[in-house]
């Protein structure tokens, strides 16, 4: 399965709308998104290309109830609160917006560990773990807004990046 790997989307609409497409290009079935959407409106272009979403809450979530209904609104997704560990694919996956709230022992009993906060696109393995941060969604602390596709069946990631102009820190 692919899945689409978000974290700190920061309310960047035209950001998030432009990796659900690519998403859906790539045929991504489902989201995983590892905190700070901000505002509820932020989760519209997931669910206008009909994606599921699976989350975590980050630190900038405004109001997590409306994060969490608009979410459950959308095609089976459900917003929870970080960690959030959960079998997908036959992979157990743990999703965390900051790693550091994670405690080790419970990192190493997942196949695939998606986080975010840092800002900071990321790949590691730790044994037999992948640990994927997916960057900035936003693009606005390091000026060019990034995101991944994971294979679950691979454990490929490949990190997808907006560059020009027009994705430049605003």
């Amino acid at each position: 399965m692919r899945l689409g790997l978000l974290a700190d989307t920061h309310d960047r609409v035209d950001a998030v709308a432009e990796f659900a497409a690519r998403f859906t290009a790539a045929g991504v079935g489902m989201v995983v998104h590892a905190g700070d959407y901000c505002a509820p409106f932020s989760l519209a272009p997931i669910q206008a290309h009909h994606l599921a979403l699976v989350g975590v809450f980050g630190r900038n979530d405004g109001d997590p109830e409306a994060l969490r209904a608009v979410a459950m609104s959308g095609m089976g997704s459900e917003l929870f609160d970080s960690p959030h560990s959960f079998e997908l694919m036959g992979k157990k996956m743990l999703v965390v917006h900051d790693l550091n709230d994670a405690l080790q022992r419970s990192i190493e009993e997942h196949d695939i560990v998606v986080h975010g906060f840092t800002h900071r696109e990321e790949m590691k393995t730790r044994g037999g773990t992948l640990i994927v941060n997916p960057g900035e969604a936003c693009g606005w602390l390091h000026g060019s807004p990034s995101a991944a596709i994971l294979d679950t069946d691979t454990g490929r990631v490949e990190i997808l990046k907006l560059s020009g102009p027009e994705w430049s820190r605003r």
